[in-house]
């Protein structure tokens, strides 16, 4: 079965950096976009960027653009986020998810309606 299994979140301190990591099995990582998505306390879950197969595109959503960098490894099952420079505001729960389309194109890749599995998060805070 689809199993997504995320890694490497913590606690850093504002402008500090963190890389995520997703660890796939159960499907072809290469054939499906990939995309990060969040959701911090007492809020919904948001889309924070997408990749698409052999790397073709990316999405990401505006506050975190130039700060954030999306990356896959289809021989290795894994799909990235770097964060830098971050802000208290990138706290919450992080998010793996395979993607029911190929490419990012557009706002609908930000939907969670592009996803069909999600993994079960791991914790980033940004705090001093």
């Amino acid at each position: 079965q689809v199993q997504l299994v995320e890694s490497g979140g913590g606690l850093v301190q504002p402008g500090g950096s963190l890389r995520l990591s997703c660890a796939a099995s159960g499907f072809r990582l290469g054939g499906t976009a990939m995309g990060w998505f969040r959701q911090a306390p007492g809020k919904e879950r948001e889309a924070v960027s997408c990749i698409s197969i052999a790397d073709l595109s990316t999405t990401y959503r505006q506050s975190v653009k130039g700060r954030f960098t999306i990356s896959r490894d289809n021989a290795k099952n894994m799909v990235f986020l770097q964060m830098n420079s971050l802000k208290p505001e990138d706290t919450a729960v992080y998010y793996c998810a395979r993607g029911r389309i190929t490419y990012c194109s557009g706002s609908y890749s930000l939907t969670s309606d592009a996803y069909n599995y999600w993994g079960q998060g791991t914790q980033v805070t940004v705090s001093s």
